[in-house]
């Protein structure tokens, strides 16, 4: 049991720094005054989820759900 426990700690560990690092790339909601013009409506604006960006916020949500289910996991173990 503790081998499991250890190898879960490294994957948590693993999945902590690269979600640090995903969210540090992505880039902020409000990116300078192209979005109070309407920017977002463009070729890029609709095809966002298909870009490097999409593909970044995706796979944030899947290390930030995998983050809760590790946390919970390793916090269960703990008994």
């Amino acid at each position: 049991m503790e081998v499991l426990r250890l190898i879960l700690t490294i994957v948590f560990i693993i999945v902590c720094l690269a979600l640090i690092v995903l969210v540090l790339m992505q880039e902020g909601k409000s990116a300078g005054l192209g979005a109070i013009s309407g920017a977002a409506e463009t070729y890029w604006g609709k095809n966002k989820g298909r870009s490097m960006e999409g593909a970044l916020v995706k796979i944030t949500k899947v290390l930030a759900v995998l983050f809760m289910l590790l946390a919970a996991v390793l916090n269960i173990s703990r008994f």
